[in-house]
């Protein structure tokens, strides 16, 4: 049998080891070259405000960059002149820790540091959903330690969102790291230059948007970014993308069907699960009922819901509600629409689609959509109406939460064709004529431009150009502003 002691020693070592800035003043070389997501600065700030007594939670899917993140915040923290030995990192899942509590983890690194003082640490833990109960214990600390900073992060997201809404009340504050929007990926790739900044005019509204020096280059990208952008580590790696399956499937998918989420909700049949994401996943931007569903996947109809439930919590999919030609929600939902958090789910299942292939369409839609999921607000939805022989679709409307007006509407096309035959968008006409809309934005593969249909003005925009610029609002909480 290991004696305590010497069991203390080998934790306060390991602690110095994970905790480099304590000796020299600076993280990791080889996570400081690492390029910053543009999320860095809201999450910096929050870390750094003491003005609440709260814990912060970093949640989002696996492997979106939550741990680098929080070592460029630690890195910021000691640039903005924070005492590096008042920085504690701990991964939970470092197997010398098992068995021990949050609050023993913390003892034994303000001993390796000869601290008898508990005040003003911040306490970053990783992974922490691999401690039982970590939220009655980070709650437990949040509420004795009042001039400290405790920090979690984990990858098990659906278990984090569930277990900090159910225990964090009041002492917890949620951050949620998406994958990347087609922004960050175009910065990640050090590719800002292809995008131009321009300053419009549309319904009285300044906006900034942009345009591009080169379409074709940023198409390419953009049809990369569809693959294979959603990850940072997918983005700069030339051999995961040869084969992402191995990476994205079996690292980020599979983890999730089939141990996060059957830990937390008891799924019996993981198999059923894994198939009934498959379908979903084929057919993203499709709009799906509980009775084509059920078709589909041969998953019962009550179960249908609870696994829907489950993948919307785990941030995999996301669900978009319908309107009528008159921005009228239905009184019962019978159908709706269905999206991938991030384009590149989908390849990692099936295969990398070019420019031309026939589900492009559907993929393109979801990138589009995917860019605006990050946002709180839940104004974003779809019109699809059926009335007599009569029946339309408009991809992308928002409403104003406070008047249930229709703001703006969009319709996602990857094609030229409409830059040519505006007359032939039928149902967007028809809806901006029923809802008194001046102006509306066609997205294409290339064409950009305005255009006049009888009293109506549609704004066409290249896709990758609109996905880039909804990102860009996203990050920055633009989100009361037309989107183009």
């Amino acid at each position: 049998m290991v004696e305590i002691g010497y069991q203390k020693e080998q934790i306060i070592e390991r602690l110095k080891f994970d905790n480099p800035w304590w000796a020299n003043g600076k993280i990791d070389k080889y996570y400081d070259e690492m390029p910053r997501r543009m999320y860095q600065e809201k999450f910096h700030a929050l870390v750094a405000d003491w003005s609440l007594h709260r814990s912060l939670i970093l949640m989002g899917p696996r492997r979106v960059g939550k741990t680098v993140l929080i070592f460029h915040t630690i890195q910021e923290l000691i640039l903005q002149g924070v005492n590096p030995q008042k920085i504690i990192y701990i991964s939970i899942e470092t197997p010398i820790y098992t068995s021990n509590s949050l609050e023993e983890l913390f003892l034994f690194s303000r001993e390796a540091l000869c601290s008898e003082s508990a005040d003003g640490f911040f306490v970053f833990f990783d992974e922490i959903q691999y401690l039982k109960g970590w939220e009655i214990h980070l709650k437990s600390l949040t509420d004795s330690y009042h001039n400290c900073k405790f920090i979690a992060s984990g990858s098990a997201a659906a278990a984090l969102k569930l277990k900090s809404m159910e225990s964090g009340a009041g002492r917890f504050t949620d951050f949620q790291l998406p994958p990347l929007t087609f922004c960050e990926y175009i910065h990640l790739k050090g590719l800002d230059s292809l995008i131009v900044p321009q300053t419009g005019q549309m319904q009285d509204v300044e906006f900034q948007s942009f345009g591009t020096i080169d379409i074709d280059l940023l198409n390419y990208h953009f049809i990369n970014y569809l693959n294979f952008g959603g990850y940072p580590e997918v983005v700069f790696s030339e051999r995961i993308q040869s084969n992402p399956a191995q990476f994205i499937r079996s690292d980020i998918i599979d983890k999730v069907l089939l141990r996060d989420l059957p830990s937390l909700y008891g799924v019996s049949d993981v198999q059923e699960l894994n198939a009934f994401f498959s379908v979903i996943a084929y057919n993203s931007g499709n709009e799906f009922s509980q009775e084509n569903l059920s078709t589909l996947s041969g998953v019962k109809k009550d179960t249908i819901r609870k696994y829907i439930e489950y993948l919307e919590a785990a941030f995999l999919v996301k669900i978009l509600n319908k309107i009528d030609i008159n921005a009228k929600h239905f009184q019962r939902v019978t159908s709706f629409k269905m999206y991938l958090t991030n384009p590149s789910l989908r390849c990692a299942l099936f295969k990398p689609l070019q420019a031309t292939d026939d589900k492009i369409g559907e993929l393109v839609e979801t990138a589009v959509l995917s860019q605006f999921f990050p946002r709180t607000d839940s104004s974003i939805c779809y019109a699809n109406w059926k009335a007599g022989k009569m029946s339309g679709e408009v991809d992308v409307v928002r409403m104003n939460p406070a008047t249930q007006k229709v703001l703006w509407a969009t319709e996602v096309k990857w094609s030229n064709r409409y830059f040519e035959q505006c007359k032939e968008l039928h149902s967007l006409l028809s809806f901006m004529q029923k809802n008194s809309i001046k102006e509306a934005v066609v997205t294409s593969i290339d064409k950009k431009g305005t255009k006049q249909v009888e009293n109506f003005t549609l704004h066409f925009v290249p896709t990758a150009l609109y996905t880039y610029h909804i990102g860009y609002n996203t990050i920055h909480n633009i989100c009361d502003i037309n989107n183009y």
